[in-house]
């Protein structure tokens, strides 16, 4: 597996390319965003691991162009700051993680193993529930008359509501199994990707993501009549 990974500071760049190659990765090391850009189209990663703060071009525009490019690539952001109002555009952009400085290179390895295994892993491509159709393997997102293409965060997690389906789910369960962990500000993450998911499927009106209040939420299937 390739991880292209984007980091200005040339010291912390090797030591994690380093920890990164020991754990059995082939890594792509940039110095600045359009670097990291360049090594994108020629060295075709599996993951991106990208600093947010970068000359030539920061990591938030280097995720966009990479989310054009190839919507199904996975990446994480690295960033020193931990303000709400990062980690949402972060987000809203379709990074699969954000990890604050400063972090032990281990919780790195362990969340890239996790999304890597459960982008490439999946063995059934379709989940069904009422008139909508998730297509894991391609990232696509069939209800109603709509097709809608999926960041890798976002079929995962609306794959989990599917196949517990009518079952309450607890937040802590939910971050724990898509995001590895269960952390505050990934529980925020996780309240965007939730807002995104029932936009998606509003046109579907037999089925709801329900919030349960003080509990998680539930993806409801309503019997026709």
């Amino acid at each position: 597996m390739k991880v292209l990974l984007a980091e200005d500071d040339r010291d912390f760049g090797n030591i994690l390319a380093q920890y990164i190659t020991m754990n059995g990765f082939e890594v792509s090391l940039a110095r600045d965003g359009r670097e990291a850009w360049e090594a994108f189209t020629k060295d075709r990663p599996d993951i991106c691991v990208i600093d947010v703060m970068m000359p030539e071009m920061d990591g938030f525009t280097l995720g966009e162009k990479i989310k054009e490019a190839k919507p199904e690539i996975p990446f994480i952001y690295l960033t020193a700051k931990s303000l709400k109002e990062d980690i949402i555009k972060g987000l809203k952009i379709g990074a699969d993680d954000y990890i604050t400085k400063p972090f032990d290179p281990e919780v790195l390895i362990l969340r890239i193993k996790n999304i890597l295994k459960r982008s490439y892993s999946s063995s059934t491509d379709e989940f069904r529930i009422s008139d909508t159709v998730l297509k894991f393997n391609t990232l696509e997102l069939q209800s109603g008359k709509y097709t809608e293409k999926l960041t890798l965060k976002e079929a995962q997690l609306l794959k989990y509501l599917i196949v517990n389906k009518n079952k309450i789910l607890a937040r802590e369960e939910i971050l724990t199994e898509i995001w590895g962990e269960d952390d505050y500000f990934l529980g925020r993450s996780m309240d965007v990707f939730i807002s995104r998911l029932r936009k998606y499927i509003s046109d579907d009106k037999n089925i709801d993501i329900r919030t349960v209040r003080g509990t998680g939420f539930i993806l409801e299937e309503v019997e026709r009549e």
